[in-house]
C-alpha cells in the first residue's frame, strides 16, 4: 500500500477515534491482516472466541493505518516498543514507536465490541470498557479513591454502574497515560466528580460511545486546544482500505 500523505499534531490537539464490531451477517470483507507483525498475528489467533480475535485484529490494524496516515508511513513498516516503566523502570510502560521516530503519542484499548485509539503530540492514555456489573462496582470500589468511593455510593443505585465505569475509565486512561497501568495503587489518585482536584499538568475527558460502554482519556497537558472524536468504518480495514483523517467529527 503506498504510504498518505503525513498529518502533523499540533501541541493540544487529541483526536479521538471510535470502531464498533460489526454483527457477523454485516461484515462484507476480510481484515487485512499482511500489516501485522508475528506477535500481533499470535495474539488474535490465541483468542479463544472467534469475536476476540476479530477484534484484537481489527484494533491493531485501526491503529496502524491510523498512525501510517498521521507520520505518511505504510502502516506494515511500523514498529512497537514500550517505555520503561514508572514504577520500575522495566519495559512495559507507554507504548511507543520504535521505528520511524515517534513523532506522535498514542493509546489503544478494546473491549466487548468497542476499540478506541487516541492520538496525540502529548502524551496520551485512552481507555474503553463495557459498562460494570453490580457486582462489579461492589467489589472494585473498594480499591479506589475514598472521595471516588464516596460519589460513587452517593449516586442513585439505577446509575451507579454508568457512573462507575466512567470512573474506572478516567482512572484507567491516566494510569496508560502515565504509563504505569495498574501498577500504581488505584486509590493514590482522585478522578472523581471535581475536575479541579485532578490531577495537575493533566486533562481528562469523557467519550460518549454508546449506552453499552464507557470511555476516557487522559492527556498530559493543561492546554488542550481541541479534541475531535471520528467512527472508523469497518470497511477502512478491509484490504485495499484506507483510514480518512478528514471524516468528519461525531
Amino acid at each position: 500500500m503506498t504510504a498518505p500523505a503525513a498529518a502533523p499534531l499540533d501541541n493540544g490537539r487529541v483526536d479521538l477515534w471510535l470502531l464498533r464490531q460489526p454483527h457477523p451477517d454485516d461484515i462484507t470483507g476480510t481484515l487485512d491482516l499482511t500489516e501485522l507483525d508475528e506477535s500481533e498475528l499470535a495474539r488474535a489467533s490465541a483468542c479463544r472466541r472467534q469475536t476476540g480475535g476479530f477484534l484484537y485484529a481489527s484494533a491493531h490494524i485501526a491503529l496502524r493505518r491510523l498512525l501510517g496516515a498521521y507520520l505518511g508511513r505504510p502502516a506494515a513498516d511500523l514498529r512497537f516498543a514500550r517505555q520503561p516503566c514508572p514504577c520500575c523502570d522495566q519495559p512495559h510502560g507507554r507504548p511507543t514507536l520504535s521505528v520511524p521516530d515517534p513523532s506522535v503519542h498514542f493509546s489503544l484499548s478494546h473491549s466487548s465490541g468497542m476499540v478506541l485509539v487516541g492520538v496525540a503530540a502529548d502524551p496520551i492514555g485512552v481507555d474503553v470498557e463495557q459498562v460494570p456489573r453490580a457486582s462489579t462496582v461492589r467489589v472494585c470500589s473498594t480499591a479506589v479513591h475514598p472521595d471516588e468511593r464516596a460519589e460513587i455510593e452517593a449516586v442513585p443505585e439505577a446509575l451507579r454502574r454508568a457512573a462507575f465505569g466512567q470512573l474506572w475509565t478516567r482512572k484507567e486512561a491516566y494510569l496508560k497515560g502515565l504509563g504505569t497501568g495498574l501498577g500504581r495503587p488505584l486509590a493514590e489518585d482522585y478522578l472523581g466528580a471535581d475536575e479541579s482536584a485532578w490531577p495537575p499538568g493533566w486533562t481528562v475527558v469523557d467519550i460518549p460511545c454508546g449506552p453499552r460502554h464507557t470511555a476516557a482519556a487522559a492527556v498530559r497537558t493543561d492546554a488542550l486546544t481541541r479534541t475531535s472524536l471520528r467512527w472508523i468504518p469497518i470497511e477502512s480495514l478491509y484490504a485495499g482500505g484506507t483510514v480518512d483523517l478528514s471524516a468528519r467529527a461525531a
